[in-house]
């Protein structure tokens, strides 16, 4: 009777192993198939062009930007944060407070975000609908991702790590950076690879403080269009799916690159670290 429930437990779990698998393999098979015939040099780095002829080179740009400021302000200030909230505070109810904060944060819908950023940013601080407003808009919605990840990977590393350190005559500042912080950074990385896809992936907060403008930005305070508010806009206007798959694909590619340097950065720190 047991090995039988055993069976049957294994089998449900290769069942829904599967399903998740089919999903994602029919809904990435189905944008390859209606996007791949537009894919072309002229495509991706091509300028935009109102008559659908154009490219997406300026829509890549913006998304990067987006990606790249976001994680430059988030990383360093939630990376510091968690080791403050694991390392430092006394475990008492302040820090139960806080960390409750962070999870209910990570529920918050993104057009909330939106609307604060579209007030805050945009209109309060004067910012005008720009990339640097999209950018600190995105900022407030990865931090918690970044808190709860890095404190999960501080958790993972032995506490003999830090006893050995301590012993050995270093200070808690020269064990954190020194031993601390390199044994958590593949878990940190993790934190870092789930905020830049929702960076990329986001749309509504975007569409609100950064707008809808199809051009080259001049700088961090243009307005301007990621490559999934313009999916999103192509998709309303005109109803074209196969630009909007098109889109999509590079959107892939674009998060499976970073995705697979972070892996391989990973691989390389924990070979450093051993």
């Amino acid at each position: 009777m047991r090995q039988l429930k055993d069976n049957l437990l294994r089998g449900l779990l290769w069942l829904s192993a599967l399903l998740s698998v089919a999903v994602l393999v029919i809904i990435v098979g189905y944008i390859f198939y209606k996007g791949m015939n537009l894919i072309s040099f002229d495509f991706i780095f091509g300028d935009y062009s109102p008559t659908g002829d154009g490219g997406i080179w300026p829509m890549i740009v913006t998304t990067i930007y987006t990606v790249v400021i976001s994680l430059i302000i988030a990383a360093p200030i939630g990376i510091l944060a968690a080791v403050y909230l694991q390392e430092y505070a006394k475990q008492g109810r302040l820090v139960k407070i806080i960390r409750f904060a962070t999870e209910s944060l990570t529920g918050i819908p993104s057009i909330i975000y939106g609307l604060f950023g579209a007030v805050f940013f945009v209109t309060t601080l004067k910012l005008g609908m720009s990339i640097i407003a999209a950018s600190l808009t995105l900022t407030i919605i990865v931090l918690p991702v970044i808190i709860r990840t890095t404190e999960e990977a501080l958790k993972t590393v032995p506490g003999s790590y830090r006893e050995g350190s301590l012993a050995l005559g270093t200070t808690k500042l020269q064990t954190l950076y020194k031993v601390i912080l390199p044994s958590a950074m593949p878990g940190i990385l993790s934190g870092i690879i789930l905020s830049v896809g929702r960076i990329v992936g986001e749309s509504a907060a975007i569409f609100l403080t950064a707008g809808t403008v199809a051009a080259m930005p001049e700088s961090i305070l243009s307005s301007a269009r990621t490559l999934t508010v313009h999916s999103y806009l192509v998709t309303q206007e005109s109803g074209d799916i196969e630009l909007a798959a098109a889109i999509g694909i590079v959107l892939i590619v674009i998060i499976l690159a970073i995705n697979l340097s972070a892996t391989f950065l990973s691989k390389k720190l924990n070979k450093a670290d051993k």
